[in-house]
């Protein structure tokens, strides 16, 4: 596992190059789609470079490993593997747009459905958050873990910008200590597990590639990611999008929060 995470951790750095390259530049920005929520998703020209890099580098490396990316077209030869890749070329591209310093690359290997590396990168803040099972997470070379906070009201939650503005949060506006708006889902998975703030909670549907290595990373740290059902997740599926939420933090915290938010 030590080559496999080298070289994606070096892939997963160059990749973050090549998405600073394109931050200043005049780059070509589409909707792939309009969610249920009636909001787009956008791609940009960065987005589809840094996918190409990855998987170019990734899939050379290991050609016996399966690869399930956001922003490459899906194939059903992922399920014959037991390895995949699991990767979000630049994950929080409308934070990427509106040069909000909240996004990441994120780059997961996964074992018969389990994540069992993980690696997310935060350019512009030039934080790299690892972590490969058994072997603990680390920040920039540094062992982290999830904060051991299990009370409610003094809980910090990093939660998302848009379900904050489309009202998503306001039941729960005086039930935890803080909620903190962070952009890309997985930045927020990294910071938890570093233990920048308590819990990470989407009350919205996310897919695999969005949490993947985050939720190694999590893991690693001494915490676990559950769906708002308490149930565990497991990658590599048919059906991609994880419903109806989750939430990720040590694990007590977890447990105390969970039926709670399962309103």
């Amino acid at each position: 596992m030590i080559n496999e995470y080298k070289i994606a951790k070096s892939a997963v750095l160059k990749a973050g190059e090549i998405l600073l390259d394109y931050y200043s530049l005049n780059y070509r920005i589409s909707n792939k789609n309009l969610d249920k929520n009636g909001n787009y998703n956008p791609v940009t020209d960065a987005d589809k470079a840094s996918d190409e890099y990855l998987r170019d580098k990734l899939t050379s490396a290991f050609p016996d490993y399966g690869w399930f990316s956001e922003e490459s077209k899906d194939s059903n030869e992922r399920f014959k593997k037991e390895r995949v890749w699991i990767v979000d070329p630049l994950d929080g591209t409308k934070e990427y747009i509106n040069k909000i310093p909240m996004w990441v690359v994120s780059v997961a290997l996964v074992e018969n459905k389990k994540p069992i590396l993980g690696i997310l990168y935060n350019p512009v803040k030039k934080q790299v958050f690892s972590a490969i099972e058994g072997k603990g997470s680390k920040l920039n070379n540094k062992t982290i873990f999830c904060t051991k906070n299990y009370k409610i009201s003094d809980m910090t939650i990093l939660n998302s910008i848009t379900e904050t503005k489309d009202g998503l949060w306001l039941p729960f506006k005086n039930t935890f200590g803080k909620l903190q708006e962070v952009g890309s889902v997985a930045y927020k998975l990294g910071l938890v597990a570093a233990g920048k703030a308590d819990l990470f909670a989407t009350l919205r549907p996310k897919n695999e590639w969005d949490i993947c290595a985050g939720h190694c990373i999590i893991n690693e740290a001494g915490g676990k990611m559950l769906d708002l059902n308490g149930k565990n997740i497991f990658y590599n599926k048919k059906n991609s999008l994880i419903t109806p939420g989750m939430l990720a933090g040590y694990s007590k915290s977890v447990d105390n929060a969970i039926t709670i938010l399962n309103y």
